[in-house]
């Protein structure tokens, strides 16, 4: 069984439970009344949420408007992390979101034919460390870098926007590097990458797509990997210790 976000959900996930719930963005109430007449002991977050849409396409019960006025921060992990321990008080007990995926865990080394260059592979350590500074301020996980300097900063927009605008700023060569938080909470907002990334980063004629490997989500692999060798992007999947160290 499911609940569905109106908007953001795929239609097709009617097809694939027993039961289905659809709600607007803020229903909290509405989700747990649902749990509780299923039985549901145990839930995962699956899926995104278009974050700006908090702004205009909102529709908060009770439940939701208590909760809100409760968070002092009104960023990802605090709202997220709110919705879980209201869940878990009514003894439904969230699991890391990976408990059924980690065959789509990133993995480590180049997955593409061309290896980063020296010069790339420097626009990597430094995005490496920035992305990691705007986790841990909880603002985002993709930097977008050229030449050593950044370019671009994830915010709410999301990564493909992110790539967009640093990739236009760059020109061409953007390098784009996905971490997760230091403090990642794998019950949610895992980074995930996948051919649509690649697309958007084709799009402005980018060159690398670095990623945290083993903390993050790789969709369609293969398809990825064919549209990166085609448009002539790196990909590669690396570890947090390798960043002091010798890359290739």
């Amino acid at each position: 069984m499911a609940v569905g976000h109106l908007s953001d959900s795929s239609p097709e996930l009617e097809q694939a439970v027993d039961a289905l719930c659809w709600i607007k963005l803020g229903q909290l109430g509405k989700i747990i009344s649902f749990f509780r007449k299923q039985g549901v002991q145990e839930a995962v977050f699956a899926g995104t949420i278009t974050k700006t849409r908090i702004f205009r396409d909102v529709l908060p019960d009770l439940k939701a408007l208590t909760l809100w006025n409760k968070i002092d921060l009104h960023q990802d992990d605090a709202i997220l992390r709110a919705v879980a321990d209201v869940l878990e008080n009514e003894g439904i007990r969230v699991l890391a979101s990976t408990c059924y995926l980690e065959h789509l865990l990133f993995p480590r080394g180049v997955l593409t034919r061309k290896k980063p260059s020296a010069s790339q592979i420097e626009d990597i350590r430094l995005g490496w460390k920035m992305a990691r500074e705007i986790g841990r301020l909880d603002i985002g996980q993709c930097v977008v870098v050229r030449e050593r300097v950044v370019m671009a900063v994830e915010a709410i927009e999301g990564t493909d926007a992110t790539i967009l605008r640093g990739g236009e700023l760059a020109g061409s060569g953007a390098v784009v590097v996905k971490v997760k938080k230091p403090n990642q909470d794998f019950r949610f907002d895992l980074p995930a990458t996948g051919i649509k990334t690649i697309e958007t980063l084709a799009r402005v004629r980018g060159s690398v797509l670095a990623v945290e490997s083993g903390q993050s989500l790789l969709f369609d692999r293969e398809e990825m990997v064919a549209a990166a060798n085609k448009a002539g992007i790196v990909v590669v999947g690396l570890a947090p210790d390798e960043q002091d160290q010798p890359l290739f």
